[in-house]
């Protein structure tokens, strides 16, 4: 796994050795990145934005997002061996500003607590394929005055998943590559 672009292109970023974390693979981060730069439908730029990196594994999109330019991201994960491999990747590229690592499950860290003082301009979720709830989270996440009408809400699912997405989100996008399913929206608010 590499940064495919910005500051840190070309570097490369570990991975968890075990099975119980799905990393992004270059491929869907790639054209996830694409859609960012150059679809008609997104509004958003990177550089200069707080993005939220919801169940973050080895940091792939949270870093390539600091690569690129993001004023501050938020990693949450609650994997102890993927902690470990989001740590290294931070201290490997000497990261040590605009980014904060949460080693919190996000469905009880936000539901007991609140960022304060942040809008997100972007929200990765990026759950394992058999969770169920994340129609339950996005619920948690639009009661936190985190977000506004101009967030992207990017969500990774399995191309397979059945779960329609919260019609609190106008999908803007909706993309397979391979095994994955990338939804691209805005809130409704």
């Amino acid at each position: 796994m590499r940064i495919i672009g910005g500051k840190y292109k070309g570097k490369k970023l570990l991975l968890p050795i075990n099975k119980n974390t799905r990393p992004l693979k270059d491929i869907v981060k790639e054209s996830i990145f694409n859609l960012l730069i150059h679809s008609n439908k997104i509004k958003i730029d990177i550089a200069d934005s707080n993005v939220l990196d919801l169940f973050s594994g080895s940091g792939s999109f949270g870093i390539e997002c600091i690569s690129r330019g993001a004023k501050n991201v938020y990693f949450f994960e609650n994997y102890s061996e993927a902690i470990k491999i989001l740590n290294k990747n931070l201290l490997l590229l000497k990261l040590n500003h605009n980014y904060k690592v949460f080693e919190k499950n996000c469905f009880d860290f936000f539901k007991e607590n609140k960022l304060k003082n942040i809008f997100f301009d972007i929200v990765f979720i990026d759950p394992p394929y058999n969770e169920l709830k994340l129609n339950s989270f996005l619920d948690l996440i639009f009661k936190k005055d985190i977000i506004s009408e101009k967030t992207l809400f990017i969500i990774h699912r399995h191309k397979k998943d059945t779960i329609a997405i919260s019609e609190k989100i106008q999908l803007v996008e909706v993309r397979n590559y391979g095994i994955s399913k990338i939804s691209l929206g805005y809130p409704i608010i």
